[in-house]
């Protein structure tokens, strides 16, 4: 699949990346870790810790805004 390109594309398609299913979030988080399951997508929990992190990363913004401003 990896360099393959169907009819009407013009970019090359890449391989997947691994993954792996996990129980629960917090087993995808101890098994993989926070970064790798939020940067990486290890598990079907990516985009909720994608969203986590981003909420994390905006109160810090917010604080240092408030805080500089």
């Amino acid at each position: 699949m990896s360099g393959e390109v169907r009819e009407g594309e013009r970019i090359p398609r890449r391989e997947p990346p691994q993954f792996e299913e996990a129980n629960s979030l917090l087993e995808a988080i101890q098994r993989d870790g926070f970064f790798g399951t939020a940067l990486d997508d290890k598990n079907q929990y990516g985009p909720i810790t994608m969203m986590i992190l981003l909420l994390i990363v905006a109160t810090i913004t917010g604080i240092a805004i408030s805080f500089f401003g």
